[in-house]
């Protein structure tokens, strides 16, 4: 029953690798070259992203045997661990997943477009200014062109560094809004943040923490965050049933920032993915009736075409 509920209320097939638990803060790491990473764009980069491509691809090769993602995950953690960080990476899934399923973004059968939004935030100028998400991006987005033949066209960047569209809350949303437009049953879709996460006191009663987890976008001062409810709104729920998506959320109390149904834990006691048992199918629902209602994407698709941030509330 919790599986067909699953799969009602989240059509498409979601995994987020989150850099942390929901009570942690993720790291900035001060030199890659620790890691073995390429490094396009100096010498920071986040700590859940080192790791990962330290893992998937170490001196620019990916790895010659495959790999699970409890393997991933693990190994991830190894290599926090050793250099003294406390986070704990976690998977989390709209599908319950076997996790010694070999990881790859690009799943077998696959026969459609692949797809990419990028966004790192510095926060340039900025108090709580961080040096590694640039860097991030830039990592990431060589491996998927290199490893898994992303093309460049198919590619949206967000970074705050005077060369790319800024990653303000509107240009976020509107990214992600386009992607959920353009992607098509048999696709493949990347997402990719790296910037501040927080948590703030959630407004419509659905956590059982009471807090919603949230993005900081570089006009957050203005704008506001980006909740969970407004990535399940945009994202997660919208996304068209075949379409294969993977997330990387770099970035403080990211855990369930996705509020996906199932989880997996790098923490050395989990062996296999776990559901919530308190999971809130009743707003997952809500939010996938509302989307029905009307002509939602065709009010998106307009917004998209006309060039201008979507205003969909």
């Amino acid at each position: 029953m919790f599986n067909e509920k699953a799969e009602a209320a989240i059509p498409a097939e979601v995994r987020m690798i989150s850099g942390c638990e929901d009570k942690q803060t993720s790291a900035d790491v001060s030199n890659v070259s620790s890691f073995k990473l390429p490094d396009p764009a100096g010498r920071a980069g986040g700590a859940c992203t080192s790791a990962l491509l330290n893992v998937l691809y170490a001196d620019k090769h990916a790895p010659d045997e495959a790999l699970s993602f409890k393997d991933v995950l693990l190994k991830m953690r190894t290599i926090l661990r050793d250099k003294n960080f406390t986070q704990i990476p976690q998977l989390s899934s709209s599908r319950e997943l076997d996790v010694d399923t070999k990881f790859d973004i690009t799943p077998d059968g696959f026969s459609g477009t692949k797809r990419a939004v990028l966004i790192g935030i510095n926060y340039v100028g900025q108090d709580g200014e961080l040096s590694g998400c640039h860097n991030d991006v830039l990592n990431m987005k060589e491996y998927l062109m290199d490893v898994h033949n992303f093309e460049e066209e198919n590619m949206t960047v967000l970074l705050d560094d005077g060369v790319h569209e800024d990653p303000t809350k509107d240009n976020i949303l509107n990214a992600y809004r386009k992607l959920v437009l353009e992607s098509e049953p048999g696709d493949c879709v990347y997402c990719h943040y790296s910037g501040h996460g927080a948590k703030v006191r959630d407004d419509n009663n659905d956590e059982a923490d009471g807090y919603d987890e949230t993005l900081v976008p570089l006009d957050y001062g203005n704008s506001g965050m980006i909740r969970d409810d407004d990535l399940l709104k945009t994202l997660v729920i919208p996304m068209k049933k075949g379409v294969f998506v993977t997330s990387i959320m770099d970035c403080c109390h990211s855990g369930t920032v996705l509020d996906l149904p199932y989880t997996f834990k790098a923490d050395g006691e989990q062996d296999s993915m776990a559901h919530n048992d308190n999971f809130n199918f009743d707003t997952m629902m809500s939010i996938l009736s509302y989307l029905n209602q009307g002509n939602y994407m065709g009010a998106v698709s307009a917004a998209v075409s006309s060039g201008g941030c979507c205003m969909i509330s």
